[in-house]
């Protein structure tokens, strides 16, 4: 590529990097406003979660866009492809996590209309604020480029899953002491089951971040093997011209661990 089409691509990369921290920034405000709504019961915060779904899904379309022109126009190296196939997948798990938010604020609507008394079965401000921070974590790992933080994501999806455990456990019990609460238990089970894909969806894009930057597909390989990546200890360099494939002597652990 000329001085030009260099100066170029790297322009229309750091816009492409840019709209989806943009972009994610929206998603964790949508998170928050609807773990809020479901609190309070404030419907003009729901409805400012619809709104900010259209928008992510706009930036998921114009990002989509923008990345399939450079591809074509540019035929990016090994470095800067890996950027480009790592945030395409990422665009993937960022929209849902904007669905599920979505999905919180629609039940969270239903459950204050149908009963303007309504407390909440189980405590779910605390899972909310988890998986919020992790989405607000990675963005963090991916503009600095810090593949330590995104293990921590990767990490911290653990205490999530517990949460969501513990709830459906509370809510379990919940109906059978009272079977009269039995549908609102139900809707606050998609709300917990929604948090936790949340936190699922971040984890992803989490790992995604490790092999943006040290080349190692993480995916399905362990915490103690993503770690190991995220520090750059593996043994050898990735096969394939560093685009993900982890060493062939750095296998992972044994017996995984999720």
């Amino acid at each position: 590529m000329t001085e030009h089409t260099n100066r170029q691509f790297s322009a229309d990369l750091e816009a492409v990097r840019s709209q989806f921290l943009e972009m994610g920034g929206i998603v964790e405000t949508m998170i928050q406003d609807a773990v809020e709504a479901l609190q309070t019961g404030d419907l003009a915060l729901v409805e400012r979660v619809r709104d900010h779904e259209r928008e992510v899904n706009r930036h998921e379309v114009e990002i989509d866009e923008r990345i399939g022109l450079l591809i074509a126009r540019h035929q990016p190296t090994a470095v800067d492809l890996r950027t480009l196939l790592s945030v395409s997948k990422m665009l993937t798990d960022m929209e849902r996590c904007g669905d599920e938010a979505e999905k919180i604020a629609k039940v969270a609507r239903r459950l204050h209309e149908a009963n303007s008394l309504y407390e909440p079965v189980v405590e779910l401000r605390h899972m909310g604020k988890g998986v919020s921070l992790m989405i607000r974590d990675m963005l963090d790992s991916f503009a600095r480029h810090d593949p330590m933080q995104a293990a921590a994501v990767v990490r911290s999806d653990r205490e999530v899953d517990k949460e969501w455990k513990a709830a459906l456990r509370h809510m379990v019990t919940y109906m059978i002491e009272d079977p009269r609460g039995i549908s609102k238990s139900i809707e606050l089970v998609f709300i917990a089951r929604a948090l936790e894909r949340i936190g699922d969806h971040a984890k992803n894009m989490a790992e995604r971040v490790i092999y943006l930057v040290r080349g190692d597909d993480v995916r399905h390989t362990g915490l103690k093997y993503t770690e190991r990546a995220a520090r750059g200890e593996l043994a050898e360099e990735p096969l394939g011209g560093g685009l993900g494939v982890p060493a062939a002597t750095a296998a992972p652990d044994a017996a995984p661990e999720n």
